[in-house]
């Protein structure tokens, strides 16, 4: 059950569910791109700039997917209000 200002929204199991693994999903993809981004540091220090770019690319690809998760989540919200 949610609050929402003056009036209570209760959700559906199945829509709990899929907010749960949706947090989820953003979060894994949010460690992921900071395990990257951390890599990239690492090669750029070892001057490897090559290994760097890969680590920063890849990381870039976790933001946008846990962005975009985001997005979905954000809609979900929105709903409930």
């Amino acid at each position: 059950m949610i609050t929402t200002g003056n009036s209570l929204k209760v959700l559906t199991p199945a829509e709990n569910k899929k907010g749960i693994e949706n947090h989820k999903v953003i979060a894994a993809h949010l460690e992921a791109a900071a395990k990257n981004h951390l890599e990239a540091a690492k090669h750029h220090a070892e001057e490897n700039h090559e290994k760097a770019a890969r680590s920063t690319i890849i990381a870039q690809g976790h933001l946008v997917i846990a962005n975009e998760a985001q997005k979905e989540d954000a809609k979900a919200h929105t709903n409930i209000i």
